[in-house]
């Protein structure tokens, strides 16, 4: 047992006594004055390997993996050890070697056997590829595998290509965790037509009644200028020219992207820096005339 120091608000509320005992056995927290037990449970702090062989200096097996919804298992399958040996460590006999070594065959091609898993299998490995093109975290990841997931539990696949509705699946994700990724990024990463995902996008949204935010366009100003290497100074003007126009109410129904390109425009020309209207709508995959279209609308709300 250990005395542990606690703050006043974690007093005892019996006796109002600080002195508190932690039983490391029971792990229980109590009062040394009056035994008035404080908490039941502490968290455990010990390591989180095992040990499964009788020698202490042995092999530390871990927890393993965490669970992944972009698996098509989940993390949640066992293999057979490849090693033919026995839980002593002894090797295994001719005879029993021959029986693993079919259990193992059998092993391998049951965790593939239902249609679902070759599914999730074809349609994950695409998701992973997209992952590596668009440089996306792993929080979008499982967002996209659940609403795959989702379709999938609706019979939405049936009929439809798994890539287009993987990559709808991931613009679905993109635009619900605020990621600043616009349709042309998904269609050029997965090479598939823009109407195909734009189609399986709106079944989603439909089937699975999905409430999507509006892309914030002051978040996609860093990922244009980063992309053409503009000033902090600009970057920081084009902001402010955005926030302007939502307090005015000028950008509802526009495009993010398309909006914050032309607040970088204005706010070159503005500065004096030396970027064209072709640099920002290549590095925003927008067109021009978006480009153009926009600054004239800024400009003229903000009576600049």
């Amino acid at each position: 047992m250990v005395r542990a120091k606690i703050n006043k608000k974690d007093k005892c509320p019996r006796c109002a006594s600080d002195k508190v005992v932690t039983d490391n056995e029971s792990g229980e927290m109590f009062c040394a004055k009056c035994g008035f037990v404080l908490s039941e449970k502490l968290q455990e702090a010990g390591p989180e390997w095992r040990s499964f062989t009788q020698d202490e200096h042995g092999d530390r097996a871990r927890a393993g993996a965490p669970t992944s919804l972009a698996m098509h298992d989940m993390g949640l399958a066992t293999i057979i050890n490849p090693a033919n040996r026995d839980a002593s460590g002894r090797p295994l006999t001719a005879s029993m070697k021959s029986t693993i070594e079919r259990l193992r065959t059998w092993d391998s091609r049951s965790q593939v056997h239902e249609p679902v898993d070759r599914n999730f299998r074809q349609a994950f490995s695409e998701l992973n590829r997209l992952k590596d093109k668009l440089a996306i975290s792993e929080a979008v990841i499982e967002k996209a595998a659940y609403i795959y997931r989702k379709a999938l539990d609706k019979g939405l696949v049936r009929g439809r290509s798994i890539p287009a509705l993987m990559a709808s699946s991931l613009y679905a994700a993109c635009r619900d965790t605020a990621t600043p990724r616009n349709l042309k990024d998904i269609e050029i990463a997965a090479n598939i037509k823009r109407k195909d995902i734009a189609r399986c996008y709106r079944l989603l949204l439909k089937e699975l009644d999905l409430r999507m935010p509006v892309t914030n366009s002051v978040q996609c100003v860093a990922r244009i200028a980063s992309r053409i290497g503009i000033a902090e100074k600009t970057r920081r003007y084009a902001i402010q020219v955005l926030k302007n126009a939502q307090d005015n109410e000028v950008s509802a129904g526009k495009d993010p992207m398309g909006l914050a390109a032309a607040a970088l425009y204005l706010s070159c020309v503005k500065t004096g820096e030396d970027k064209t209207q072709r640099d920002i709508a290549e590095a925003a995959n927008v067109t021009e005339v978006t480009i153009r279209n926009r600054y004239k609308g800024l400009k003229d709300s903000l009576k600049m």
